[in-house]
């Protein structure tokens, strides 16, 4: 059995300086897709050195930060001391915990010689007991990332967050969740199984596809059903295309999210940024490791 389509959108512009971005989520009808709450898609763009391509310092708490290359190379620094360079096909993930400030920029990635920068960045909701634990950061470089070839050469799936079959991310998971990069050749088809209950949703950044049977295009959102059954992804063109899904159980707890902070009550909304006003995430010291 296929799973139903609930709701299917594009999102809304919210560039940060030069790099173009789409908010996909939060949208007007979907605040979560279980332990998601926010999805920028950035880019696809050509990144020229008098490009301002950065996010500039921030500070986070109560979540863990996802950002997930398709090309380009982003660097980051926070003030926990962390420092990493990232290329096409790398994840950064950062565990904000009680709070931390990072810095990431967008540059082209200096080992193929490519101006170009695609990616995304997921906000993934901690549940409370860890929201008050200390940061944590890993750089995963696209080596890294479990990958398999789908049945019949159809195309692979990367395991970015969470498990499929054998493949086993190393990103830390609190909560049943997963994120699935999937390439899939001209003219085949591949599906993926789900659970009753969980939440699941898929992104087409830049082509169409076919899913269940309904086609969208570049750019749109799809959430389904919490029914049990498959997704099935198409790919009628001749050029290969890619998809993501990502969900996971449903998140149990209140979510009150303000400006970068994703707590639980709006006192602790409050005391975020009272702890981030007098000092306590710390400074970013931009000292490279060597």
């Amino acid at each position: 059995m296929k799973k139903q389509i609930s709701f299917s959108g594009k999102g809304r512009r919210a560039d940060i300086g030069e790099i173009t971005i789409h908010r996909i989520l939060p949208n007007r009808y979907t605040n979560a897709v279980g332990p998601f709450v926010f999805l920028d898609h950035m880019g696809p763009l050509t990144l020229t050195t008098e490009m301002e391509a950065g996010t500039g310092a921030h500070p986070h708490r109560g979540i863990a930060t996802l950002t997930y290359l398709i090309s380009g190379q982003s660097e980051h620094f926070d003030s926990a001391g962390n420092h990493a360079i990232v290329r096409s096909g790398g994840i950064q993930w950062m565990k904000a915990g009680n709070g931390i400030i990072h810095d990431e920029t967008a540059n082209p990635d200096t080992e193929t010689n490519s101006p170009a920068m695609h990616g995304f960045q997921f906000w993934i909701n901690l549940p409370s007991h860890i929201k008050a634990e200390q940061p944590e950061y890993r750089a995963i470089q696209a080596s890294e990332v479990p990958q398999q070839v789908l049945p019949d050469n159809r195309g692979w799936i990367k395991v970015v967050l969470g498990s499929y079959e054998q493949l086993k991310s190393s990103i830390p998971d609190y909560t049943a969740q997963f994120l699935y990069h999937i390439h899939l050749e001209g003219n085949q088809q591949f599906s993926v199984p789900f659970s009753e209950k969980t939440e699941v949703a898929a992104f087409l950044s830049t082509q169409k596809a076919r899913l269940n049977d309904t086609e969208f295009t570049a750019g749109e959102f799809v959430e389904f059903d919490l029914e049990a059954g498959e997704i099935e992804i198409a790919n009628a063109s001749q050029e290969p295309i890619d998809i993501l899904l990502f969900g996971g159980e449903h998140y149990e707890e209140p979510i009150v999210a303000q400006g970068p902070f994703v707590m639980n009550t709006q006192h602790e909304i409050s005391q975020a940024y009272n702890d981030f006003y007098s000092g306590k995430y710390g400074r970013i010291s931009y000292q490279k490791q060597t």
